[in-house]
């Protein structure tokens, strides 16, 4: 158990750290392409490629994080007004059924960044493998229905409704 802690634990750093640059990235990206703009009338080439992978890598990779923390987007106009007994069915079959779903469009991701890869294509103006920033997008959704496989384990295991693994539901219903 305490090698899954610490697996857990390096991914959260590695989930964090590539949210918090990815959004650094895009930052300097826009803010550099603007004042490049303003100061010499070109843009830079390649902000463009970069702000694009940086966007990738932060929309894929977040879908762990925030199922982990429940901060998911969440449809909850009838999980909110369900008996508990109600509620904690769908706080199982829901994310059950999340995690499924992610698991089969990373399965068509993981083919499309193969088909990339065969391809060789890289980007127009960094000549990067066009594959890497491809990759974000199975390696996120694998990781976010890891964590919804989680948060459906955490509500069989446990009487209390929990939203995610870490955020319990608090309706006292």
């Amino acid at each position: 158990m305490n090698v899954i802690k610490k697996i857990d634990g390096a991914l959260i750093w590695f989930e964090k750290v590539i949210l918090s640059w990815s959004i650094i990235i895009i930052s300097i990206m826009i803010v550099g392409n603007v004042i490049s703009r303003e100061l010499t009338g070109s843009s830079w080439a390649f902000s463009q490629e970069i702000s694009q992978m940086a966007v990738v890598m932060a929309t894929f990779m977040g879908i762990s994080y925030a199922a982990r923390k429940g901060r998911h987007i969440t449809m909850s106009a009838v999980f909110d007004t369900v008996p508990k007994k109600v509620k904690k069915v769908l706080s199982i079959v829901n994310p059950l059924i999340t995690a499924l779903v992610l698991f089969v469009v990373a399965y068509l991701g993981y083919q499309y960044m193969m088909s990339i890869y065969n391809t060789g294509r890289t980007t127009a103006s960094l000549q990067f493998p066009y594959w890497i920033m491809i990759m974000f997008v199975p390696l996120g959704l694998v990781l976010g229905g890891i964590q919804f496989l989680r948060n459906t384990w955490v509500n069989i295991v446990n009487e209390e409704v929990y939203l995610a693994q870490e955020k319990k539901d608090y309706d006292k219903q």
